[in-house]
């Protein structure tokens, strides 16, 4: 098993460099960081601004989530972040960051970390539309 070197939900910036330095290791051979930022669009339509919104839970299923990735693949690090609250478009709302020995298994655990956070975190996307419409996505 490897190291869950950060897991937080946060109301400020992310930075994504700070995430791939947390899982910096010798023993490291390739480190696969994604950040998820927030468009202008979606669907075909301009987003005017973005909020989201998470369960006081949320944390804790994150940790959950990078626990179940570490036990699943060769991680010698993780780190992932989420951030709630209105996020300007261009900031990443998620980020994630996984060092492994070899690039191909950073690049699957790093993946796999990205959509099981998606799938599984009690986070709520509300977007506003330049066309004043607006929706609530269950999404991360």
């Amino acid at each position: 098993m490897g190291e869950i070197r950060l897991v937080e939900v946060v109301e400020h910036p992310i930075d994504a460099g700070l995430l791939e330095a947390a899982v910096a290791d010798p023993r490291a051979g390739a480190i696969v960081t994604f950040s998820g930022n927030v468009r202008d669009h979606d669907h075909g339509r301009q987003v005017a601004e973005l909020t989201y919104e998470g369960h006081p839970s949320a944390e804790a299923v994150l940790r959950e989530v990078a626990k179940e990735i570490d036990a699943a693949h060769e991680v010698i690090a993780l780190a992932v972040a989420h951030r709630i609250g209105p996020i300007p478009i261009g900031e990443a709302a998620l980020v994630a960051a996984v060092a492994t020995a070899h690039r191909g298994e950073a690049f699957e655990a790093c993946r796999a970390l990205v959509d099981l956070t998606k799938e599984k975190l009690p986070v709520w996307k509300h977007q506003r539309f330049t066309d004043g419409t607006e929706e609530w996505v269950n999404c991360a």
